[in-house]
């Protein structure tokens, strides 16, 4: 077993509509110079950098970080669709674990355009041609964003086996609303209703408007360090990381289940993965960030990490077991459906957001006593990190 791996800082910018946004290394050099400040140290400590996004020329990383220092140290550039941001960190936590560094910034960033996302190579293979087949065979395509019927189809599906109400998908972009709205970095600070939410333009049923995360520029950072290290610097009791594990797709992603192929099977195994190398299980965890491109997503990630039994996500959710006052509080931040997806910035500011609960710095959305958080972070292609924290 490798070293443990302390997150001794982090940072954000806060997230913004494309268009008004800063260039992505103003951005990026700003959230790393968050995370070198929170961490106590200068940008010479750091030995290593994993830079990540999605849409940019090769090198955007060094751009980056060429802003903040110039130190020749190595620049790896990491893109996994919207994974990018916790794929980064998983990469700096290997390089600290293995005594390959001791002080490492895993970085993530956006530009991004308006709109939904589409493929910008019409030349070649398409990375999730596998996953399109799928759904043809699954549903059928129509003129849709192929993300929402993607997401929607397995929300779809799930009402079908389930019979679960259109009202419920909605109750969860409702909670993230009200959470968003106490998250000065979040791009939606306005609370809406059930029913405001179900009378939004309908994307892809059971998905309306405001169940789809929108398109958001950003940037988020941590700092990651070995035991020593961090003693030197007098940090104390930091947050760590007590397990990760990322997971790509299985068989089963390519069957006949639109659930499935969304990432329901490569989360389980993550979670499961995660809970075995802790120690810990989700009766455990006091804290979510989860990855709710869409409702349904984070309704099915309610059941892939266990947090209840499948088939039980509607009671869970009426339960408010997914809120202030019951089981977990699930993204506290207001998550990708309010305070926005920036594709590589996602996975580094559910760590911030996590950092700062765990340190009791989340001001008005603080989770009283957090002591465990879990983050679990997807990108279609695919990949699925999952990440527990704690502070003893």
């Amino acid at each position: 077993m490798g070293r443990r791996v302390n997150v001794i800082g982090v940072g954000m910018v806060k997230f913004a509509k494309p268009g008004a946004s800063e260039e992505y290394d103003v951005m990026a050099s700003k959230a790393a110079q968050a995370a070198i400040k929170d961490a106590g140290i200068s940008y010479g400590d750091i030995q290593q950098a994993y830079t990540g996004y999605v849409f940019g020329d090769s090198t955007c990383g060094q751009r980056a970080v060429y802003s903040v220092g110039l130190t020749g140290i190595p620049v790896i550039n990491v893109n996994n669709n919207c994974s990018t941001g916790s794929t980064a960190l998983y990469l700096a936590r290997q390089a600290v674990e293995g005594g390959m560094a001791e002080c490492v910034l895993a970085l993530g960033f956006e530009k991004m355009e308006k709109g939904a996302l589409a493929s910008k190579f019409d030349d070649r293979a398409n990375p999730l041609e596998r996953h399109v087949d799928t759904m043809n065979r699954a549903q059928g395509m129509n003129q849709s964003p192929f993300a929402a019927q993607m997401f929607g189809g397995a929300g779809r599906e799930y009402r079908w086996k389930y019979g679960t109400k259109r009202e419920t998908f909605a109750k969860i972009s409702e909670k993230a609303r009200k959470h968003a709205s106490k998250n000065p970095f979040a791009l939606f600070t306005q609370t809406l209703s059930v029913e405001e939410i179900l009378a939004s333009d309908e994307v892809f049923d059971p998905l309306t408007r405001y169940q789809c995360c929108p398109p958001t520029c950003g940037a988020a950072a941590a700092i990651v360090c070995s035991d020593e290290f961090a003693r030197k610097l007098g940090h104390s009791n930091p947050v760590y990381i007590a397990a990760q594990s990322m997971t790509t797709d299985l068989p089963s992603s390519f069957g006949d289940s639109m659930i499935k192929m969304v990432g329901f099977d490569m989360a389980a195994l993550a979670a499961k993965q995660v809970y075995e190398k802790s120690g810990l299980g989700p009766e455990d965890v006091d804290v979510v960030e989860l990855h709710d491109c869409f409702t349904a997503n984070e309704l099915l990630t309610y059941e892939a990490l266990a947090l209840c039994k499948e088939g039980e996500a509607e009671k869970f959710i009426w339960d408010g077991d997914n809120t202030y006052g019951g089981k977990f509080v699930t993204n506290p931040s207001g998550g990708l459906l309010s305070k926005g997806h920036p594709l590589g910035a996602t996975g580094l500011a559910q760590c911030t957001e996590l950092v700062w609960q765990l340190r009791g710095q989340a001001e008005q959305r603080q989770v009283e006593g957090a002591r465990v958080a879990l983050q679990h972070n997807l990108g279609l292609g695919g990949a699925c990190v999952v990440t527990m924290y704690r502070r003893d």
